[in-house]
């Protein structure tokens, strides 16, 4: 794996990141462990989690749990110097976290000490919050995104309140680092402006959604996370399953995300399927694996990816990291970028 700096901190990162969202739910603990330990062997040294996973369904009494299945990797193979932790507030929410409230500096602080317990470590590496209160257009919302009820300097106070906490978590060591979720260009950068202008935690990174098939990173947000070193945590990069093929021509396998949850967040439409048999046939003219084409595509961009996967079992995380030193050519790449001028935003 290649390792590329978290920010402008010193923490290294590989660039392949272990999602954990379904821990302790649709994969078991035991199946879980197995999984990290995969990974590090894999040379993946990063961990993605958050306080409300798991999900497929996200629910009150299961909140914690996926912290807690890493907190029992740790306890049981005290190799918590092998791994770097980012984990995620929630933000206001329909009641499966603090009965559904989000975050300000004194939520923060209680929410990281709860999260430290889980993980059953003394510092969080990487400490986020998982979406703007003020709202966002990710998760499909671009379509009809509306800003005009935003209040400019309610935002920018919380904002200050939010990172003068986070100022005193990393100061009494709990936290190393910081980054958003779900942001946009003119959030990172105000998040960026006030932290630099108050000599508080600046944002290391941002995770938004980013694949072949959801490509609204590819401009402004590129040129924010250029100009302020800016590390991309780049979730879904294989759409929840769509770039694997495995949802083509009407089929939905038994326990998969569509079984449950049946549209993928919103993802499922009827461009998707035309877009995704136009990568397939890609991967097939090439030889490739759509999965291993899917994940090296994150490396050819031209900005700092850590991309983040997930695998229901460690049969999926063996097929994916069989793809590891993949590397695409220029003409697999530019086919992949006209690919997307054919069929943008299938969803």
């Amino acid at each position: 794996m290649k390792m590329i700096p978290l920010g402008r901190t010193d923490i290294m990162v590989s660039d392949w990141c272990l999602g954990t969202m379904t821990y302790g739910n649709q994969t078991p603990q035991d199946d879980a462990h197995t999984q990290i330990d995969m990974a590090v062997d894999a040379g993946i040294n990063f961990l993605d989690t958050a306080e409300m996973y798991p999900v497929n369904p996200i629910r009150a009494e299961t909140v914690g749990l996926s912290e807690q299945v890493i907190g029992n990797w740790i306890a049981k193979t005290g190799r918590r110097d092998d791994i770097v932790i980012a984990t995620k507030v929630s933000g206001d929410n329909p009641g499966w976290v603090r009965e559904g409230r989000g975050y300000d500096g004194a939520v923060i602080r209680e929410a990281v000490d709860t999260s430290l317990k889980r993980l059953q470590t003394d510092v969080i590496d990487l400490y986020q919050m998982h979406w703007p209160l003020r709202g966002s257009y990710m998760f499909r919302q671009n379509w009809t995104y509306d800003p005009s009820g935003q209040n400019r300097q309610d935002t920018l106070d919380h904002m200050m309140d939010v990172l003068t906490a986070l100022g005193d978590c990393v100061k009494a060591g709990k936290i190393k680092a910081i980054g958003m979720s779900n942001e946009s260009a003119w959030g990172m950068t105000k998040w960026i402006d006030q932290a630099e202008c108050a000599g508080l935690p600046r944002m290391a990174s941002v995770q938004n959604e980013y694949s072949l098939l959801c490509r609204l990173y590819d401009t402004d947000m590129a040129e924010m996370a250029v100009n302020e070193d800016v590390t991309l945590l780049s979730f879904s990069p294989l759409a929840c399953g769509l770039l694997t093929g495995k949802y083509q021509n009407g089929a939905v396998p038994d326990g998969s995300r569509m079984a449950i949850n049946g549209d993928l967040g919103g993802r499922k439409s009827p461009r998707v399927f035309e877009a995704m048999q136009a990568y397939l046939d890609l991967s097939a003219e090439h030889g490739l694996d759509p999965v291993h084409m899917a994940m090296a595509w994150q490396r050819t961009r031209p900005f700092a990816v850590s991309a983040i996967f997930g695998a229901t079992t460690a049969a999926q995380l063996d097929r994916i990291l069989a793809g590891a030193d993949v590397v695409l050519s220029d003409e697999v790449v530019g086919a992949i970028d006209n690919l997307n001028r054919a069929h943008p935003m299938p969803y």
